[in-house]
């Protein structure tokens, strides 16, 4: 058994082969103590980490374990998805949207970090609590489908009142900048506050992945992590942004399991 491991900020992702097909499974990194039983439960298995965690997961695990650096695991890992769904990509900016969000130029096989963000996962998850008290991701993602951002976010149209705005009057101009007009109106709900956090998130995702694509003069941004799990809201601002910048934009099914996918390609 060879089995690939990515542990990372939020979550253990594992992916292995079984009967010749691509398996997956993952963890809360809150679990970490159970994703070591259910690796130390295979009889024989050859094992490559990366992620953040893999020290501290590695000092659990009963085998002899490889680590390999998380970066070019992922990069791998998204090849091979690519390559597995026909992508002609071979030249694209790939934005890693997990816990914080790491941007990279791929050139055929050559990967260059561009640097990154910490607005990811992590901060839909930080401010849905601050302002929501919640803490659960699925509540999280299902209430801010049902939101209405015009009253917290200030839009290009709120601006141009009256007049015809340069840019489409549906852009946001700032994230949460309309709040203090909003005097003594109605509270503002659950759904809204949330779906303005993954708007503020989503946005600024794509922004900066859309002027990277620029500057390499690529027209297609890749975009994986675990941020987009069953997270229409996230994936449908990401995908109206970066098509507003110019630029394609892909989101490979399991792409969330890339660097494990990488670090199981390493074992042969």
């Amino acid at each position: 058994m060879n089995i690939g491991i990515d542990a990372g900020g939020t979550l253990v992702k594992a992916a292995y082969m079984h009967n010749h097909s691509l398996k997956f499974k993952r963890f809360p990194i809150s679990r970490l103590g159970d994703a070591a039983s259910w690796i130390n439960g295979f009889e024989k298995a050859k094992i490559c980490m990366t992620g953040g965690k893999a020290a501290l997961l590695k000092s659990m695990i009963n085998y002899k374990v490889a680590e390999m650096v998380e970066f070019e695991a992922t990069c791998d890992g998204v090849r091979y998805l690519l390559a597995k769904n026909d992508g002609s990509e071979k030249s694209y900016i790939l934005t890693n949207v997990g816990t914080g969000t790491s941007i990279h130029h791929i050139d055929h096989n050559k990967q260059q970090r561009l640097g990154g963000t910490g607005v990811g996962g992590g901060t839909i998850m930080g401010l849905s609590q601050l302002l929501t008290g919640l803490t659960d991701y699925e509540a999280i993602v299902s209430l801010a489908a049902k939101g209405v951002r015009d009253r917290i976010d200030l839009k290009v149209s709120h601006i141009y009142e009256g007049a015809e705005p340069p840019l489409p009057g549906d852009i946001t101009a700032s994230n949460f900048g309309n709040i203090l007009p909003q005097g003594s109106t109605d509270p503002l709900t659950k759904e809204d506050r949330l779906a303005s956090v993954i708007g503020l998130v989503g946005e600024t995702v794509a922004v900066v992945s859309v002027l990277a694509a620029g500057h390499y003069g690529v027209s297609s941004i890749i975009y994986i992590g675990s941020s987009f799990v069953r997270n229409d809201p996230l994936k449908e601002v990401v995908e109206s942004y970066t098509k507003l910048g110019g630029a394609s934009p892909v989101f490979p099914e399991h792409g969330e399991y890339s660097g494990a996918i990488g670090a199981l390609l390493s074992l042969g």
